[in-house]
């Protein structure tokens, strides 16, 4: 399958000290930026090119506009200025002109910037007196790289690491290994060809020493492929195993419970809700476990679909359990599932007349010791059918009868570890099926490169009669407090939200508490007002959720405690202060907490934006209630690491893949894993199954395993 030559794993096993010239005080200094190994060293790409025939000069730089041009530094001089800061003025020149370079209080670009050495300098040009100039501009130093294509890349002060100096130690790593026999190549030469994908050597020589940008071009659509091909390959690898190896639950077909629980619903289930409870029955009846991921935008009816999987699995004599990442989640949970299940009956043979009441109960911290023993005992015996909790759930005393189906709800705030002992419950082995929910939905190649090895279910519209929540960025106070004061009269009920619990000398946004005294004292004067934040003792936080609910507190000042888990439909309007604080998904989670009643419900962003991206975001909020196009435009504003974290995985694999710009290669590695995949394991290939554990690490594969 692989062409002869030095592998990957080769390279990640030998010290950057084998290089010509690196001793123990440049190989510290690399370590500082991650660079311990050869396969470090070549996996540290250019940040950008400057392309010598291509490039800008002095000349051409325009008043008022963002320039990027090549100079030569000819002089060199730092002064203090009466408010005693540091003024280094730096006089630069191409072939076409001078250029002042002015940097203020950065007194270390004097002995960075030398007579004689070229440096890439971006930032806006101005004139002043006269001179054309760049303030506090951004600066490479590239040596003395003579080709027409110069790698630029990322530099430390820090480490005190250049970029000259990175070129140059990479372009010895890749000569030798050239010299020697070029790089192994564990990708089949079918998938290049079908691809065009050029092989590895071209690859990263045309990543670090391009002679065009359009080898720059192939080699990365080359270096991307392959870090998602790993990534696909690692996650239908977890897939395979996970069907191959573990023993599911053979679910009954009968349909007794959920058909009374649907009929008994008061609203018509959506399209997608009743598409994804046929994906879920299809998986039921199979001897593999379930493995699934549930999206669904904040109302869409995620907890229907829960109740449906869990009463499946009580159906055929099992229990079902949901966790909750949180109490006040958990025994929201168990408030609303409660209702829904009424008086539904399930069958057993140690009664009198054969059959009881459906048992659900709460498990959580807060919990009594006897409660805890009566409800442990029920969950040994199976009388317990639906058990509803925290953490609390995978206690070493917790111990199920027959555990048939697991629903965890917020599945990234558990960790693996925790997701894993909960489907290890029962004591003959089986695996229940499990299906984890997530109410912040995330892009279709996102999904793919993080739940890879799940299943993926969508719920993408909302009940029907839903009235969609209007949302405002408001900057005028007096309106905003005017807006919750009008809606209390009409006997509907209001959050405020704040990013602090205290007031804070460091950043300038509302605490909870201060709010709460300001408005109890001024606006909403004669209003009934309650304070919630994750500092509070947990009594306190029931008995404020708690009235709440009832009614007494007509506005409830909180902190982001209240993003997931609370449901009062007589809420119709929530303030969220120094909006340009939070993320998009944050705020989607907030605006959430309103409009799950009868009543047209409003959401106010309140505060300035200080940066672009927070007023794109604001801007976003704004425009859409749609959680899959917010999470679209919070992928192009932060970029993939936001989701990327949610694989808990040790070494991030994405260096050149952007799974904004790359969603073809997404889909292609996809394909093209899951058909080398079809017909044998990744151990059976030897060269491909090393470099995934090399870019996963042996002991995070064993730990994902669980997941």
């Amino acid at each position: 399958m692989s062409d002869p030559g030095v592998t990957l794993k080769e390279l990640e096993g030998r010290p950057l000290t084998d290089l010509h010239g690196v001793g123990e005080q440049t190989s510290a200094s690399l370590s500082k930026v991650g660079i311990n190994t050869i396969l470090d060293l070549i996996s540290y790409y250019p940040r950008r090119y400057i392309d010598r025939s291509k490039e800008a000069t002095v000349d051409s730089l325009q008043s008022g506009e963002e320039g990027m041009v090549l100079v030569n530094i000819e002089k060199v001089r730092s002064r203090r200025m009466r408010s005693r800061k540091t003024l280094v003025e730096v006089t630069a020149a191409d072939s076409t002109g001078s250029l002042r370079l002015v940097f203020f209080n950065q007194p270390w670009r004097e002995k960075q910037l030398n007579q004689g050495r070229d440096a890439v300098v971006f930032g806006k040009a101005d004139v002043y007196q006269g001179q054309l100039q760049m303030t506090n501009p951004i600066v490479d130093l590239v040596g003395d790289r003579t080709g027409r294509i110069v790698a630029v890349y990322p530099q430390s002060g820090v480490a005190k690491l250049h970029s000259w100096d990175v070129d140059r130690l990479v372009a010895e790593a890749l000569r030798r290994v050239m010299k020697v026999r070029g790089f192994a190549d564990p990708v089949p030469s079918e998938i290049r060809k079908k691809y065009r994908l050029v092989d590895r050597s071209s690859a990263y020589k045309g990543i670090h020493r391009p002679d065009s940008m359009n080898e720059v071009a192939e080699a990365r659509r080359r270096l991307v492929f392959d870090e998602l091909f790993r990534i696909q390959l690692e996650l239908l690898q977890r897939k395979k195993m996970i069907e191959k190896t573990s023993i599911g639950i053979n679910h009954s077909k009968e349909e007794n419970l959920t058909e009374i629980f649907l009929k008994n619903l008061s609203f018509e289930l959506t399209d997608s809700q009743k598409r994804v409870m046929d994906e879920i029955r299809k998986d039921l009846q199979k001897e593999i476990p379930m493995h699934r991921l549930l999206q669904g935008d904040v109302g869409s009816g995620k907890t229907i679909v829960a109740v449906f999987t869990l009463l499946k699995a009580v159906q055929g004599g099992h229990q079902g359990a949901l966790m909750a990442p949180t109490e006040v989640l958990a025994e929201q949970h168990y408030l609303g599932i409660s209702k829904f299940l009424g008086d539904l009956i399930v069958e057993d043979s140690t009664t009198l007349l054969g059959d009881r009441p459906l048992q659900v109960d709460l498990l959580t911290n807060r919990t009594s010791s006897v409660d805890r023993k009566r409800i442990n005992r029920g969950l040994e015996e199976g009388t317990v059918d639906f058990i509803i909790g925290t953490h609390s759930l995978i206690q070493e005393s917790v111990s199920f009868n027959s555990l048939g189906a697991v629903v965890i709800d917020e599945q990234h705030r558990f960790g693996v570890e925790q997701r894993a002992s909960l489907k290890e419950k029962n004591r003959d082995g089986r695996v229940p099926d499990v299906l984890v929910m997530t109410a912040t939905p995330i892009p279709r190649t996102a999904a793919m490169t993080v739940y890879g090895d799940l299943d993926v279910s969508v719920l993408d519209e909302l009940p029907p009669g839903r009235i969609p929540i209007v949302t405002s960025w408001e900057a005028d106070n007096a309106k905003v407090w005017e807006a919750v004061k009008e809606e209390v009269k009409s006997g509907r009920q209001a959050y405020v939200v704040c990013p602090l619990i205290e007031d804070s000398e460091k950043l300038e946004v509302h605490s909870a508490e201060e709010v709460y005294k300001d408005l109890s004292d001024g606006p909403l004067r004669g209003l009934e007002l309650g304070l919630l934040h994750g500092r509070l003792d947990k009594d306190k936080k029931e008995e404020t959720m708690s009235s709440f609910r009832s009614g007494k507190i007509d506005v409830l000042v909180a902190t982001t405690v209240i993003e997931v888990g609370v449901d009062v439909p007589n809420a119709s309007i929530v303030v969220i202060l120094d909006a340009a604080r939070f993320g998009i998904a944050q705020l989607h989670q907030l605006r959430g907490r309103v409009g799950r009643g009868e009543h047209p419900s409003q959401c106010l962003l309140v505060g300035d934006a200080t940066t672009k991206e927070a007023e794109e975001r604001i801007k976003a909020m704004v425009r859409t209630t749609d959680g899959f196009e917010l999470a679209e435009v919070d992928l192009e504003l932060r970029g993939e690491g936001t989701v990327m974290g949610e694989r808990q995985k040790g070494r991030n694999d994405l260096r050149l893949a952007s799974l904004r710009r790359d969603k073809e290669w997404v889909e292609i590695a996809r394909t093209e894993a899951s058909e080398i995949l079809m017909e044998r394991d990744l151990a059976s290939i030897k060269e491909l199954a090393e470099e995934v554990t090399l870019f996963l690490g042996e002991s995070e594969a064993d730990y994902l395993l669980k997941s």
